[in-house]
């Protein structure tokens, strides 16, 4: 597995508590974003290294870039149709094209003109963008606010064949590290390093409303 891993209560000293961070592992190249398939979508993508066959273009695809986010979507891999865990290593300049298109999926009266200035972007966009309250390793609601990123029309096609340097099937970790949740032994448990994500681009970061945070 490339992913870097570090104990949960040892990154736990250095996150933010509270705001909104895109939570990520991430170096100049790449985004490490996660998804969870059924196995024949899930399998074909890991085998082929994109996403094709039962994969369909014509629906939105959600992509989290946070690993426990990911883990209280799926039921650390156990809710069905989601038993195959992805980490996909894509490109940071496709990650940074996301942000930039993103139209936020509710009306944000400080981001928008109007409702109707909105509802124009929502059907221009083949980017949707949603914070969501962050979970912690048992799937309980913390202060801190996670992204996920909807996409569709011709981007998912650029996702699915271009913008992916490498994907990872991490079902095995999940499960071993599920373990030590349903142990109660946070102490034994080992995740993705993570540390929040900024865009090169300010007006990108005024629009997500990115909390400030120490580096």
């Amino acid at each position: 597995m490339k992913l870097k891993t570090t104990l949960y209560k040892e990154q736990l000293k250095k996150w933010p508590e509270k705001g909104q961070h895109i939570m990520a592992q991430y170096d100049e190249e790449k985004v490490i974003v996660y998804q969870s398939y059924r196995p024949a979508i899930g399998n074909f993508a890991m085998n082929n290294q994109y996403f094709g066959g039962p994969f369909k273009y014509t629906r939105m695809t959600w992509i989290k870039p946070n690993f426990l986010w990911m883990m209280y979507r799926n039921g650390w891999g156990t809710k069905e149709g989601q038993e195959v865990v992805l980490a996909i290593h894509l490109k940071r300049s496709a990650f940074e094209r996301y942000l930039n298109q993103a139209v936020y999926s509710s009306f944000q009266k400080d981001v928008y003109e109007n409702w109707d200035a909105w509802q124009e972007d929502v059907k221009n966009s083949s980017i949707r963008l949603q914070w969501d309250p962050d979970h912690d390793p048992h799937g309980n609601k913390l202060e801190r606010r996670a992204i996920q990123l909807g996409i569709r029309n011709q981007e998912i096609i650029q996702y699915a064949t271009e913008d992916i340097l490498e994907i990872e099937d991490i079902s095995n970790f999940v499960k071993e590290q599920h373990q030590h949740v349903l142990n109660k032994q946070l102490h034994l448990l080992m995740i993705p390093d993570e540390k929040p994500y900024t865009s090169s681009n300010d007006e990108v970061n005024r629009k997500l409303k990115l909390a400030a945070h120490d580096n």
